[in-house]
């Protein structure tokens, strides 16, 4: 999951090598993912009215659901 999310935002991004992402806490059924980017770059993960971000989680959580968990994506600033 984390090669997915990470794999999105470079393609989303101008600077792909200000895209970090990390695992911050994985339990049993529950994955959180933070997703920092450069400040420039933002907006573009993002999205107009937040829809690009949206987005992204609702793939993620298809992707976890798979596996039986559940996946948080949090956009760090």
């Amino acid at each position: 999951m984390k090669e997915f999310v990470e794999f999105i935002a470079k393609h989303l991004v101008d600077n792909p090598d200000g895209v970090v992402v990390e695992e911050k806490s994985v339990e049993e059924k529950k994955i959180v993912l933070s997703l920092k980017v450069k400040p420039e770059d933002v907006g573009k993960v993002i999205g107009k009215q937040g829809k690009t971000a949206q987005s992204m989680r609702t793939l993620l959580t298809a992707i976890a659901a798979k596996e039986g968990k559940r996946a948080i994506l949090e956009i760090q600033e």
